[in-house]
């Protein structure tokens, strides 16, 4: 399959970018999970109205056979990852190819020269770009789509990867549970001791109006409860500012939530709705006569079977005092009341003990576990 295979550079313009992206559709073709991202919101990933290339670089490629885009990767080398951890690590991500050794080796070649001229030292992923943003490879959990903003790839790339020497830095788990059969009443009983127990404690909704006002305490909660997490790295203002835009038209009323003491915010949850639901027929693209079966859950008048619990964070000084379940009881009302069938809670370290225990009580399964892979340069 060697054929006339070229590994071609190219820039982030908006032409090159939309030609990097477009290589997914024939990796993907007659695929029944692959859920194609929306084009318009992805390509701003990818655009200096990005924060993060304030202090990153990012470099793209395509593998091109016999006039065919077949394959691509980015290299990307983050600063503020640097200087959090001080691992000489570059990161690969945005992969996708053919079933050949060939191309992926050639690819994932361009990326190490790359990266070494970089002074990198190791190479992680696949970050696209961040551990902030979809990341990780899928290597169990084929048989179902993914939820919104978490990855999906064929079953070939896990022997594509480690064919070229990768092998796992760290699984991201992600977990099943159904919501009707949550442990309502066992929550709500917590919930209501830890608001007697910690009387001065507010919980708050936080809606679409209110977003940019609730940024500032989001932000807070949000780099202090990860920052020990592996390979975390803080989001600055501008940086959650611009996700924040992103996601401002999914929130729904009742599904994220803060916890604040009269001093500080300590606690933050944020549940999303499973749009990929919607988006799986839009095969990426809005101007398609299939915008149309969008509408319904543009105007809430519809909501997917399921939702993505993405993110459930407390300040370390405040945790094990219940304020994890008071977020989760108020989330769980507005869930059982939109009708949702089940949800999924993702992603979670495969050390987290903490967030794996508090999912027991729920029935949760894991059911689709994610790779970061590593290899020394």
């Amino acid at each position: 399959m060697s054929h006339q295979l070229q590994i071609i550079a190219c820039a982030r313009t908006p032409r090159e970018v939309s030609r990097f992206l477009e290589v997914s559709y024939g990796i993907y073709n007659g695929d029944p999970h692959w859920v194609a991202p929306l084009l318009v919101d992805l390509k701003k990933v990818f655009s200096n109205d990005n924060p993060l290339f304030q202090h990153a670089t990012m470099q793209l490629w395509i593998a091109r056979r016999e006039g065919r885009d077949v394959g691509r990767i980015a290299g990307i080398l983050d600063r503020n990852h640097l200087q959090a951890h001080g691992d000489h690590a570059a990161f690969f991500g945005f992969f996708e190819c053919e079933n050949d050794l060939l191309t992926s080796g050639r690819l994932f070649q361009a990326v190490q020269d790359w990266a070494r001229q970089q002074g990198a030292r190791c190479l992680l992923g696949p970050m696209n770009p961040t551990t902030n943003d979809e990341c990780g490879l899928l290597v169990d959990g084929f048989d179902s789509p993914p939820q919104l903003m978490m990855t999906y790839n064929p079953r070939y790339y896990v022997d594509l990867i480690t064919a070229e020497g990768f092998t796992k830095a760290k699984d991201l788990l992600a977990y099943h549970m159904a919501v009707a059969g949550s442990p309502r009443e066992r929550l709500d009983r917590i919930a209501s001791k830890t608001r007697e127990r910690i009387p001065d404690f507010k919980f708050t909704p936080v809606r679409r109006s209110t977003l940019t006002t609730d940024l500032a305490k989001i932000k807070t909660v949000y780099n202090a409860a990860w920052q020990k997490n592996w390979a975390f790295v803080p989001m600055n203002d501008a940086e959650l500012d611009f996700m924040a835009a992103r996601l401002k038209l999914l929130l729904v009323d009742g599904m994220a939530w803060i916890a604040e003491t009269p001093d500080e915010a300590v606690g933050f949850l944020l549940t999303l709705p499973d749009y990929n639901e919607a988006l799986r027929p839009l095969r990426g693209r809005l101007l398609t006569p299939k915008i149309f079966s969008l509408l319904p859950y543009v105007l809430r008048r519809k909501y997917p079977a399921s939702c993505r619990v993405v993110t459930l964070g407390v300040k370390e000084q405040y945790r094990n005092r219940g304020v994890e379940a008071v977020m989760l009881a108020e989330c769980l009302k507005t869930c059982l009341r939109l009708g949702f069938t089940y949800a999924e809670a993702s992603w979670i370290l495969e050390d987290n003990e903490m967030m794996r225990r508090l999912l027991r009580p729920f029935g949760a399964r894991v059911y689709k576990t994610y790779r970061i892979y590593e290899r020394p340069l």
